[in-house]
C-alpha cells in the first residue's frame, strides 16, 4: 500500500496503514507522519509565534503530544486537521509560557494584542504547503526563495546560478500549477461571501 491516499475532501493524506502504524506507536509510523506533516505543522506554529526557534520547539512538542495521544486518535478521520489543532494549541501554550514573567519579574508589563490564526487559517497554510510540496523541486525552490525569502528574480538567479529567464520561466510554471492546485480555495471563499 502506498504512503499517500486521499481523505474524504480529496486532500492528500497518509494511507490508513501508515496512520494505523502511527496510532500503534510504531516508530516507522511516526517517521512517516513527521515526514508528511513537518512543514505544515511548522507553518502553523510559526504563524502563531512569529519566531523561528520557538516555532521549531513548538513543532517538536506538537509531534511529541501527537505521539503520546496517538492511541486515542480516531483512525476514520483525517490526521492533518488533528495535528494542526495540536500544533496551534501547542504554539499558544509556548507563547503563554514565554510571555510569563520570570522569577525576577518584568521591568514593565505591557499589553500586547495578538492576532491568533483560526483553524481556517491553519488549514489554508496546510493546503498551501501541500500544494508547494507537489511542485517539481526547481519550481518549488524558486517560489520559496521569492515568497518566503523575499528575493527578486535576479537575486534568485544569482543564488541558483541560472539565468534570470530560467527563474522567470520556473516561477511562471510554478504559479500556474499552484493556481490549479489551490483553485478550490478561491471557489470556496467566493461561494461563502
Amino acid at each position: 500500500m502506498t504512503a499517500q491516499a486521499e481523505d474524504r475532501s480529496g486532500r492528500p493524506d497518509l494511507a490508513p496503514s501508515v496512520i494505523a502504524s502511527f496510532c500503534n506507536r510504531e516508530v516507522d509510523g511516526l517517521a512517516a507522519v513527521y515526514d508528511h506533516f513537518a512543514r505544515p505543522v511548522w507553518s502553523v506554529t510559526m504563524s502563531v509565534l512569529g519566531n523561528r526557534q520557538l516555532a521549531e520547539d513548538a513543532a517538536q512538542e506538537t509531534f511529541l503530544k501527537a505521539w503520546n495521544g496517538a492511541a486515542r486518535f480516531d483512525q476514520s478521520r483525517p490526521l492533518g486537521p488533528w495535528l494542526m489543532t495540536i500544533a496551534r494549541r501547542t504554539a499558544l501554550d509556548v507563547h503563554r509560557r514565554e510571555s510569563r514573567p520570570t522569577r525576577g519579574g518584568h521591568a514593565q508589563e505591557q499589553e500586547v494584542a495578538i492576532n491568533l490564526p483560526g483553524i481556517e487559517r491553519a488549514w489554508e497554510v496546510w493546503e498551501i504547503r501541500a500544494a508547494l510540496d507537489q511542485l517539481p523541486d526547481e519550481e518549488r525552490h524558486v517560489v520559496e526563495l521569492a515568497h518566503f525569502g523575499g528575493m527578486s528574480h535576479p537575486q534568485i538567479a544569482e543564488r541558483l546560478g541560472v539565468p534570470v529567464g530560467t527563474v522567470k520561466s520556473r516561477s511562471f510554471r510554478a504559479h500556474k500549477r499552484l493556481a490549479a492546485l489551490l483553485g478550490h480555495m478561491i471557489d470556496q471563499e467566493g461561494g461563502s461571501q
